[in-house]
């Protein structure tokens, strides 16, 4: 069975930073390409960074420069650093595969408010 556990997440200031981190279970994570998504309130939800099986990244405009995405294959987690936190960055967030799809984890809310 496929498990996914999303920590890191917080309030913090505009600015600020977070790292955010995803324990994958239940798959051959080694193979996978992961990705980080986000929903916010009365929103759907949306890829924010993704990064191949053998780490290559790539990211969306509105976290470009911003976010960074990497993972270590020996202990099966992948990781988001957040720099410069936006308002508007604030969402539950939640990892899955990018290619296929997994059921969601519990995600891991990140505000980000004054």
């Amino acid at each position: 069975q496929v498990h996914f556990v999303e920590s890191g997440g917080d309030l913090v200031q505009p600015g600020g930073s977070l790292r955010l981190s995803c324990a994958a279970s239940g798959i051959i994570f080694n193979v996978y390409a992961m990705g980080w998504y986000r929903q916010a309130p009365g929103k759907e939800r949306e890829l924010v960074a993704r990064i191949s099986s053998n780490g290559i990244p790539t990211y969306e405009d509105s976290v470009k420069g911003r976010f960074s995405i990497s993972r270590d294959n020996a202990k099966n987690t992948v990781f988001l650093e957040m720099n410069s936190l936006k308002i508007e960055d604030t969402a539950v967030y939640y990892c899955n595969g990018f290619y296929t799809l997994k059921p969601w984890g519990q995600g891991t809310q990140v505000t980000v408010s004054s």
